[in-house]
């Protein structure tokens, strides 16, 4: 755990003895800088440049073009430092959400490409480009679980797995903040939102989350302790209310589960306005009493709107909120200044001579590609990709050559450069008839019979559909999630034409393909795949690479199913194939499984896992089991399989999920290849949390699961007893 040094400590203190309660109060409010007018304002009620010079501002959000926004920041910092009375220089924030400039997937096709390592590095490469910039604090990772598609965040989520959850949020996190956030090139990250933000009931931002306590600490909480531990400079608490209390007042979970339990000692920031808003949560009767019990709870930053700034002097004097409260809070607030190392230089974080070297350079583009690559998944394939170069190709849909392949939460003022998928296939030599055939929610006349008579000259046909940007993120949740009629009704023609067809599908959430999954010959779910997408995803149908992505969120059956996610509490009447018995947890008109199961993922070749053992069949807790299979290539092409190594404790002092990821391990393999792998199991890795708060394990029988899935039938299994000491 970061330890902050003596003389920083020291620092702190000195300075906090010579603010009035008023620039403490500054420290704690964070306005936007002008550039963002779309929910509030400056929150002090006066120009951004006046308020700085008297102290009444210590953080900003920024959002603008690159070099525009390095010389407004440069210019506020200047004030802050030189003419306000104790020259406190401004930490400035953006949501740097999957790239700066260079923008990459989004975070849930990141989860999908089960590869940490590489998304360490593209954290680095934007916290490159926005630190080069003026930006010293991103808001991200968001880790909330995410169990419900309809919600729009679930593009921003690394899924509905709190073990898969917890290393990409870590990842990121060591990526944006680097070993140390003194030196060049990292930023501040901040985790969000805690808590159950993705738990929003009916899928609806901003909803309600009820949670019941072992529920919140075994799957909600993982990504977040995960973080603390990386050492993460701040924290956001959700919008949300969990058990009657919204976050931004809760302080058993935020200063009682965050602070004393997980030891977080970083700078905790709200949500935007989220602290006004407690007054339509109904547990506050004005901006004065919202202050006092935001505060109170542990919330250090008020973002945009103003109740600290205009109410807690009156509530310290009153005896309501002690100051010492809002002392702790600027002291850890300017220790994270200290530590991002600005109070020596303010204007650490403006590089603009790095500015064309580093941002949308040939690298960073390359990583962009390279991960893009590593995140699409193969749903559906009967042989038809990849495709042969000689092929000539009738590329239809709306995303055919759409430039719309950067995804909700990306600023880039290089969108239009995007490398669409028509443009990257013509590139590649290939012969590509392009068409939209529709708009993506209302037809183009004459459009589908233009699309029809172009794709009946073709060999095979690409069909490029889905959902643009602005339907996945923040405020984008939907009712229905199928693909417009449009959009079916184009596929529908096009399968009139007997040739095969391949969907590549673009878009920031599971949908529903049952139809699709019935009618085409292959399926690439490619997401919002970012500045490289078209030329990752021309990659992938020319088989110069091969898919490699597996499931990071279950894709539903139907609306009906909804949430579904694999690592579910057990039923007391289970379902299973055959059992013709009706009183079993089960639907009457469709299967309880999902169409396509977290985990999953084919690609060019095929593989086949056999011969489970296990080192051992008990386990204490100085010990360890090894467990094993052999993955062998049954293909005709070289490929790498990501082998998947699940956990079930079979009875407990509460139940728990019928199976739990527990590690994976990607392998490559050439055709008929076999090889040797194996997993370590330890006692560690049997933890969780029991009602009484406890974290721990439990003697008793386990079960253990390797596959490529977390399907049933993927999976081989065995058992081992683990016995308390």
């Amino acid at each position: 755990m970061y330890q902050i040094p003596a003389e920083i400590v020291a620092a702190v203190d000195s300075l906090l003895a010579e603010m009035t309660l008023e620039e403490k109060l500054g420290q704690m409010s964070m306005s936007v800088g002008a550039e963002i007018t779309a929910i509030g304002g400056s929150g002090t009620g006066a120009p951004i440049e006046q308020s700085i010079r008297e102290g009444r501002v210590g953080a900003t959000i920024q959002v603008a073009p690159p070099l525009e926004m390095a010389r407004r920041i440069r210019e506020l910092q200047r004030i802050a430092v030189e003419e306000s009375r104790l020259g406190i220089p401004l930490l400035f924030c953006q949501d740097v959400i999957h790239g700066f400039e260079t923008v990459f997937p989004i975070p849930l096709a990141q989860a999908c490409s089960f590869d940490p390592r590489r998304v360490r590095e593209v954290s680095a490469v934007a916290a490159a480009e926005a630190g080069s910039c003026g930006i010293m604090l991103t808001f991200a990772p968001m880790a909330d679980l995410v169990r419900d598609p309809r919600w729009g965040r679930a593009a921003e989520s690394f899924g509905e797995d709190p073990y898969l959850a917890s290393i990409f949020a870590r990842a990121t996190t060591e990526g944006f903040q680097g070993e140390d956030l003194r030196r060049n090139g990292g930023i501040a990250a901040c985790i969000k939102h805690y808590i159950g933000y993705g738990a929003a009931e009916g899928g609806r931002d901003y909803n309600t989350a009820e949670i019941g306590e072992t529920t919140l600490r075994n799957y909600y909480l993982p990504p977040f302790a995960a973080c603390v531990a990386a050492d993460i400079a701040s924290v956001m608490p959700s919008f949300n209310v969990i058990d009657g209390i919204p976050m931004t007042a809760n302080k058993r979970l935020l200063s009682g589960l965050l602070r004393e339990e997980l030891g977080f000692e970083g700078v905790m920031i709200s949500d935007y306005t989220a602290v006004t808003e407690l007054i339509a949560h109904g547990v506050a009767a004005d901006e004065a009493e919202a202050a006092e019990k935001a505060v109170s709870a542990g919330v250090d930053i008020e973002m945009t709107s103003a109740c600290f700034l205009g109410n807690l002097r009156a509530s310290i004097e009153k005896g309501v909120v002690k100051e010492s409260v809002v002392d702790d809070a600027v002291r850890r607030i300017l220790s994270l200044k200290h530590r991002l190392g600005i109070m020596k230089d303010p204007y650490k974080f403006l590089r603009e001579d790095a500015f064309a070297a580093k941002v949308y350079s040939a690298p960073h583009l390359k990583s962009s590609r390279e991960l893009a690559i590593r995140s699409c998944v193969l749903l559906k394939n009967d042989g038809i990709l990849p495709i042969d170069e000689g092929q000539r190709v009738a590329l239809i849909g709306p995303f055919g050559d759409s430039a719309d392949l950067c995804g909700c939460w990306s600023f880039s003022t290089r969108r239009e450069e995007t490398c669409t998928i028509a443009r990257a296939l013509t590139q590649r030599g290939v012969t590509v008839d392009v068409c939209a055939g529709c708009d993506i929610d209302v037809p183009i006349p004459g459009g589908i019979e233009k699309a029809v008579n172009l794709a009946a000259q073709s060999d095979v046909i690409l069909l490029a559909l889905g959902e643009p940007s602005v339907d996945s993120g923040e405020a984008s949740s939907r009712m229905d999630l199928e693909l417009p009629a449009v959009q079916r009704d184009l596929a529908n023609a096009l399968i009139a034409l007997g040739k095969p067809i391949a969907l590549i599908l673009t878009n920031g959430r599971p949908l529903l393909l049952d139809w699709f999954d019935r009618h085409m010959n292959a399926i690439l779910e490619i997401w919002a795949p970012g500045s490289e997408g078209g030329a990752a995803v021309a990659e992938l149908l020319l088989g110069k690479e091969s898919p490699t992505g597996k499931l990071a969120m279950s894709f539903p059956r139907h609306m009906g199913q909804i949430p579904v996610y694999y690592n579910a509490l057990p039923t007391g009447r289970p379902w299973r194939e055959g059992d013709s018995n009706r009183f079993l947890s089960q639907y009457i008109d469709g299967p309880n499984a999902p169409l396509y199961p977290f985990g999953f993922g084919l690609t060019y070749t095929s593989f086949a896992c056999g011969g489970l053992t296990l080192s051992r069949d008990v386990l204490h807790a100085n010990t360890e089991i090894t467990a094993g299979i052999t993955l062998s290539n049954t293909g005709a092409r070289a490929g790498e399989e990501t082998v998947q190594l699940y956990i079930r404790d079979e009875s407990a002092s509460v139940s728990r999920p019928v199976k739990e990821l527990k590690g994976f391990q990607k392998i490559t393999l050439s055709p008929g290849e076999r090889a040797e792998v194996s997993f370590r199991i330890t006692e560690e890795m049997l933890r969780f949390y029991r009602t009484d708060g406890v974290y721990t394990s439990e003697p008793g029988i386990f079960e253990v699961m390797i596959g490529t899935s977390s399907a049933d039938a993927d999976l081989l299994r065995g058992r081992f007893l683990f016995k308390e000491d």
